[in-house]
Protein backbone atom coordinates (compact mmCIF):
# COMPACT_ATOMS: atom_id res chain seq x y z
CA UNK A 1 0.00 0.00 0.00
CA UNK A 2 1.57 3.35 -0.81
CA UNK A 3 1.78 6.24 1.32
CA UNK A 4 -0.79 8.69 1.18
CA UNK A 5 1.75 11.39 0.61
CA UNK A 6 4.76 10.96 -1.05
CA UNK A 7 8.12 12.34 -0.57
CA UNK A 8 8.55 14.39 -3.79
CA UNK A 9 4.14 15.89 -2.65
CA UNK A 10 5.87 16.91 0.82
CA UNK A 11 8.92 18.62 -1.24
CA UNK A 12 6.70 20.33 -3.84
CA UNK A 13 3.92 21.43 -1.48
CA UNK A 14 6.96 22.71 1.18
CA UNK A 15 8.69 24.76 -1.86
CA UNK A 16 5.74 25.90 -3.11
CA UNK A 17 5.19 27.67 0.11
CA UNK A 18 8.88 29.21 0.58
CA UNK A 19 9.10 30.26 -3.00
CA UNK A 20 5.44 32.26 -2.52
CA UNK A 21 6.92 33.97 0.70
CA UNK A 22 10.75 34.76 -1.52
CA UNK A 23 8.50 36.25 -4.06
CA UNK A 24 6.10 38.54 -1.79
CA UNK A 25 9.25 39.25 0.58
CA UNK A 26 12.68 39.02 -1.05
CA UNK A 27 12.32 39.49 -4.72
CA UNK A 28 12.29 43.44 -5.64
CA UNK A 29 12.38 43.11 -9.33
CA UNK A 30 9.29 45.38 -10.27
CA UNK A 31 8.38 42.22 -13.13
CA UNK A 32 7.78 40.33 -10.69
CA UNK A 33 4.46 41.83 -8.67
CA UNK A 34 1.65 39.83 -7.86
CA UNK A 35 2.07 36.29 -8.65
CA UNK A 36 0.17 33.64 -7.59
CA UNK A 37 1.99 29.99 -7.47
CA UNK A 38 -0.70 27.48 -8.14
CA UNK A 39 1.72 24.62 -7.72
CA UNK A 40 5.03 22.71 -7.89
CA UNK A 41 5.96 19.63 -9.80
CA UNK A 42 9.36 18.21 -8.71
CA UNK A 43 10.93 15.43 -11.00
CA UNK A 44 11.67 12.17 -9.25
CA UNK A 45 15.77 12.83 -8.98
CA UNK A 46 15.17 16.20 -7.61
CA UNK A 47 17.07 17.56 -10.41
CA UNK A 48 14.18 20.00 -11.57
CA UNK A 49 11.13 21.33 -10.58
CA UNK A 50 8.41 23.30 -12.49
CA UNK A 51 6.38 25.96 -10.99
CA UNK A 52 3.25 26.99 -12.12
CA UNK A 53 2.16 30.55 -11.55
CA UNK A 54 -0.46 32.75 -12.95
CA UNK A 55 -1.16 36.78 -12.86
CA UNK A 56 -3.71 39.40 -13.18
CA UNK A 57 -1.56 40.17 -16.63
CA UNK A 58 0.73 37.69 -18.28
CA UNK A 59 3.47 39.41 -19.99
CA UNK A 60 7.29 38.25 -20.76
CA UNK A 61 8.20 41.04 -19.05
CA UNK A 62 7.17 38.69 -16.20
CA UNK A 63 8.46 35.50 -17.26
CA UNK A 64 11.35 37.33 -18.01
CA UNK A 65 11.53 38.31 -14.50
CA UNK A 66 10.87 34.91 -12.68
CA UNK A 67 13.97 33.42 -14.95
CA UNK A 68 16.28 36.07 -13.92
CA UNK A 69 15.40 35.19 -10.20
CA UNK A 70 15.62 31.92 -10.25
CA UNK A 71 19.11 31.47 -9.32
CA UNK A 72 18.40 33.57 -6.32
CA UNK A 73 15.21 31.79 -5.59
CA UNK A 74 17.26 28.60 -5.45
CA UNK A 75 19.77 29.38 -3.62
CA UNK A 76 17.45 31.05 -0.81
CA UNK A 77 15.22 27.51 -1.10
CA UNK A 78 19.08 25.79 -0.66
CA UNK A 79 19.28 27.81 2.75
CA UNK A 80 15.37 27.62 3.70
CA UNK A 81 14.64 24.09 2.75
CA UNK A 82 16.53 20.57 4.29
CA UNK A 83 16.98 19.16 1.34
CA UNK A 84 20.05 17.73 -0.25
CA UNK A 85 19.40 18.40 -3.78
CA UNK A 86 17.36 21.72 -5.04
CA UNK A 87 16.40 21.38 -8.16
CA UNK A 88 16.85 23.79 -11.34
CA UNK A 89 13.25 25.89 -11.64
CA UNK A 90 11.62 26.00 -14.69
CA UNK A 91 8.58 28.57 -14.54
CA UNK A 92 5.34 27.78 -16.41
CA UNK A 93 2.27 30.04 -17.25
CA UNK A 94 -0.84 28.09 -15.53
CA UNK A 95 -3.68 28.64 -17.83
CA UNK A 96 -6.16 26.95 -15.84
CA UNK A 97 -7.38 29.78 -14.36
CA UNK A 98 -8.23 31.63 -17.19
CA UNK A 99 -9.70 28.64 -19.39
CA UNK A 100 -11.96 28.25 -15.90
CA UNK A 101 -13.15 31.78 -16.19
CA UNK A 102 -13.91 31.77 -19.60
CA UNK A 103 -15.75 28.35 -19.22
CA UNK A 104 -17.88 30.21 -16.65
CA UNK A 105 -18.84 33.25 -18.67
CA UNK A 106 -19.79 30.68 -21.23
CA UNK A 107 -22.03 28.92 -19.61
CA UNK A 108 -23.27 32.48 -18.41
CA UNK A 109 -23.71 33.39 -21.72
CA UNK A 110 -25.94 29.61 -22.60
CA UNK A 111 -27.70 29.90 -19.31
CA UNK A 112 -29.06 33.75 -20.12
CA UNK A 113 -29.72 32.88 -23.59
CA UNK A 114 -32.22 30.11 -22.42
CA UNK A 115 -35.69 31.42 -22.69
CA UNK A 116 -37.61 30.43 -19.29
CA UNK A 117 -40.61 27.61 -19.66
CA UNK A 118 -44.16 28.58 -20.64
CA UNK A 119 -46.03 28.90 -17.35
CA UNK A 120 -49.89 27.65 -18.03
CA UNK A 121 -52.42 30.31 -17.16
CA UNK A 122 -54.64 29.67 -14.89
CA UNK A 123 -58.97 30.08 -16.75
Amino acid sequence: MAKAFSRNDRVSEQMRRELADLLMFEVKDPRVQMVTLTGVEVAGDMAHAKVFYTAQKNSKGLQAGLEKAAGFLRSQLGKRMMIRTVPQLHFVYDESIDRGMQMDKLINEAMSEQTPPDTPSQE
